[in-house]
């Protein structure tokens, strides 16, 4: 509720992209609660934006299709911004860690044939060097030989990995990635299993320029 507050200050803001993993129990009662705190975000904090969604590794695709019924709350996983594009890539396998198909992977090539596109999806595709890792992307490889084919993607953003990450590009990553922190609890990378670190929930904004170029930044909730 916290982060649908903040988010309603936020000025021009076009659409909210949730990265995944919105229960940890994969029960019914976890997205109805969603519903109620987005509802209840758009009638008391005037949140006038649509919200798009991509299932996390904890998530039910079922549910999240069928329990977040809201006019303003989306399935499609493509958003068309004027001279931009989202594109929301399924990386859910059948065990924590993440897979993009073939047919994904086919699908992000094309789409982003025509226009200046980001990429979003739940697992990360780079190591980020602590326990998340043995839940990554299994095929990166393949994933990243279709990224770099593709000329139009400008960066891939992620969740799953509970920080505010940023990996430049390099000659094998021609692309940058951010991770997007959690709006529960941040992950201490120090520690082997699930640890919190001493930050509150969070959210990564995205300015998009007409010009092709686009900036980020992290924001966090006081604990």
């Amino acid at each position: 509720m916290r982060v649908f507050k903040a988010l309603s200050t936020v000025d021009y803001l076009d659409c909210i992209v949730f990265t995944g993993d919105l229960t940890q129990d994969h029960s019914t009662a976890s997205y109805q609660l969603f519903l109620q705190a987005f509802n209840y975000a758009v009638l008391e904090f005037d949140l006038g934006c649509e919200l798009y969604w991509l299932a996390g590794n904890h998530d039910e695709i079922d549910l999240l299709a069928s329990e977040l019924t809201h006019p303003q709350i989306k399935i499609a996983k493509q958003i068309e911004l004027e001279s931009w594009q989202l594109i929301l890539v399924n990386s859910k396998s059948e065990t924590p860690a993440g897979v993009v198909s073939a047919q994904e992977l086919i699908r992000m090539e094309q789409l982003s044939a025509s226009k200046t596109s980001l990429v979003f999806m739940h697992h990360h595709p780079i190591d980020v060097n602590y326990f998340i890792d043995k839940h990554g992307l299994i095929n990166k490889m393949e994933f990243w030989q279709k990224v770099n084919r593709c000329k139009n993607v400008r960066a891939i953003f992620h969740g799953h990995v509970h920080r505010g990450i940023t990996i430049d590009k390099s000659i094998e990553f021609k692309v940058p990635v951010y991770a997007c922190p959690a709006t529960s609890i941040q992950f201490d990378p120090n520690c082997e299993t699930v640890s919190a670190l001493a930050q509150g929930p969070g959210f990564r904004l995205i300015n998009l320029n007409a010009n092709n170029t686009f900036s980020t930044e992290l924001v966090y909730l006081e604990q």
